[in-house]
């Protein structure tokens, strides 16, 4: 398959960045839209990609360094901008240096501060396009039912409270402002153990990548 150019990508007829944006200003979750280093990131990101504008991944990485959602509690990858940590392109093998080791047949797409992550199905369950999460409370992927594009809908307006009822501790928006950029948080006892849990564990930074290879060795 012929490998398109930038020119081609930016669908200047249709291009979806008002939807999103309208999504994200009707929505009643909060969010910070992160700006993207530089010119050449985000056309660079939208490159390697080789998904259009006028496709609300496609949008998001060419608009945008990411996306960060519910004080920060979830990150949604773009370009990449302060703040967070990678990008679309350096999550996914996409380019050099890599931030992490690409997982195979997923398209990571986003991380929250308890170390779960989204990645869309690009032949590892035999469901293209599909959301999954590997949460961090089980270990295993889980099927979200959604496409990117109700991804960004659930993010902007879904329940976020009750997903992570059993992660998040009384007081977690004020602990999200100890967070660096690359860190989340790692739980003590762990969230899949039986005693685990966001009020029960004692919580404390650690870096992104480290959830992350619990991904990786899990295969």
């Amino acid at each position: 398959m012929r490998t398109l150019t930038v020119d081609e990508l930016v669908d200047q007829d249709n291009h979806a960045w008002e939807e999103v944006k309208n999504i994200l200003q009707e929505g009643d979750n909060p969010y910070r839209i992160v700006s993207a280093e530089s010119e050449s990131t985000r056309v660079d990101t939208l490159y390697r990609l080789q998904v259009s504008t006028k496709s609300y991944l496609g949008t998001v990485a060419y608009e945008t360094g990411g996306i960060m959602f519910d004080h920060g509690w979830i990150t949604l990858l773009g370009a990449g901008g302060p703040g967070i940590y990678g990008s679309l392109a350096s999550w996914n093998g996409l380019q050099e240096p890599a931030s992490v080791s690409a997982l195979e047949g997923m398209l990571i797409v986003a991380y929250d501060a308890a170390g779960g992550f989204f990645g869309l199905d690009t032949g590892k369950f035999g469901r293209n396009g599909h959301i999954y999460y590997f949460a961090p409370d089980t270990l295993e992927w889980e099927s979200t039912e959604l496409a990117y594009s109700g991804f960004l809908n659930w993010l902007a307006e879904g329940d976020l409270s009750l997903f992570y009822q059993t992660f998040r501790w009384n007081g977690w928006q004020a602990d999200m402002e100890q967070l660096q950029p690359e860190e989340v948080f790692a739980y003590y006892p762990p969230l899949w153990t039986q005693e685990g849990g966001g009020e029960t564990s004692h919580k404390s930074p650690i870096n992104v990548t480290e959830a992350w290879q619990t991904v990786i060795d899990r295969g």
